[in-house]
């Protein structure tokens, strides 16, 4: 379940809605703001909603599964890394209605997909669930990287 939603939220629904937004009309806005615009909102926005009610919710899933610490006394601490990516998941998801809010949005997901996209690459005993979030992080990082630097020139 775990990689089929990062699938859907990393690829599938951004990619997707790329094209359909871009092959509605003859005046379609620039590719690079759509790639910004539906990235930010799919990858950053929502996927950040949902780790972030997850890691409220269930913080053992995140304590366990990605980090492998089972004890519980860690699980204030994930709740709060939740709120956090509450915190950036409402910025991006905005971005959709305020195009304004694209770029803010980009930066701290980019920041933060970078930085844990890198601390995954160095653990050593990396499982399955970690090293499918470094793939995913990564590819947002590179992503978001594009799009900041194409729209900064």
């Amino acid at each position: 379940m775990y990689l089929a939603v990062i699938v859907l939220l990393m690829f599938i629904l951004p990619i997707g809605s790329v094209v359909v937004e871009a092959g509605r009309s003859a005046a379609a806005p620039e590719l690079i703001f759509l790639i910004g615009k539906w990235f930010v909102f799919w990858a950053v926005g929502i996927r950040l909603l949902l780790a972030g009610i997850r890691q409220i919710a269930k913080p053992a899933f995140t304590a366990e599964a990605i980090f492998k610490i089972t004890d519980r006394k860690a699980l204030p601490l994930v709740q709060e890394i939740g709120f956090g990516n509450l915190a950036i998941a409402t910025i991006a998801i905005v971005s959709i209605f305020s195009h304004d809010w694209i770029a803010p949005a980009a930066t701290a997901g980019q920041i933060f997909y970078g930085l844990a996209g890198l601390k995954h690459a160095v653990t050593p005993d990396r499982g399955r669930m970690q090293t499918v979030a470094m793939i995913s992080d990564l590819w947002i990082f590179v992503v978001l990287a594009v799009y900041l630097t194409a729209t900064s020139v």
